[in-house]
């Protein structure tokens, strides 16, 4: 029986090398932004990442374009307060959203980022598909389900990506895997696959460049 959501596989050697070539180019910070207003023109595919603080966002980001310090990682939970867009060639943003979850920013900073989240996601044309992070160590939490209904009502497919899976024993992580899969299936912009990673190993970094490689040609 085919499991729902099965984990991505590993592409095949030409899918694998447009994912390589993609991510071979050059990789730069284009601009943080808190308003609409400062929203780069929308002239190329946007892909998006989403996370609670400290999944481990800034690292996949750098594990993704082999560029140490592109993104950077913070261990003070919800530091990050932009939309950090980069540029990867000349025909690719990544977009890395504010981490929510954070427990100590101020109310009136967490409302600010959330509109402005939903603005983002709600009216970005050439966005094609958002990553939705989640510890492989702790699977979905309230926070989480929250993101992907707001994905749901903006009808953004997005995707979810298993992070520091090296951290987890491989019977931990079946259950885990278990729970997201039931999370997963009560969205309906959720896209039918999950990809498993680790940063620090490498782990389904390949498959995640491909499928990226695959969004910008669509």
């Amino acid at each position: 029986m085919q499991l729902p959501f099965p984990p991505a596989e590993e592409p095949d050697a030409p899918t694998a090398e447009k994912g390589r070539l993609l991510f071979a180019g050059p990789s730069e910070f284009v601009k943080g932004v808190v308003a609409m207003s400062g929203l780069p023109p929308a002239d190329r595919v946007e892909i998006c990442f989403a996370g609670r603080s400290n999944v481990g966002k800034s690292s996949l980001i750098n594990a993704l374009t082999g560029t140490k310090g592109l993104a950077r990682a913070s261990n003070t939970p919800g530091r990050t307060q932009e939309i950090n867009f980069f540029a990867q060639g000349p025909g690719l943003y990544l977009v890395d959203l504010p981490g929510y979850g954070y427990a100590n920013a101020p109310l009136a900073v967490v409302e600010k980022w959330q509109k402005l989240l939903k603005q983002y996601l709600s009216g970005r044309q050439t966005l094609r598909r958002a990553f939705v992070l989640i510890d492989a160590r702790h699977g979905v939490k309230a926070v989480d389900d929250e993101i992907m209904k707001l994905l749901d009502s903006a009808a953004v497919t997005f995707q979810c990506v298993l992070t520091k899976t090296d951290k987890v024993k491989a019977a931990d992580r079946d259950k885990v895997l278990t729970q997201v899969r039931g999370a997963l299936a009560k969205h309906p912009a959720a896209y039918p696959e999950i990809v498993l990673t680790s940063s620090e190993k490498g782990d389904g970094i390949a498959s995640l460049r491909a499928i990226i490689a695959g969004l910008t040609e669509e």
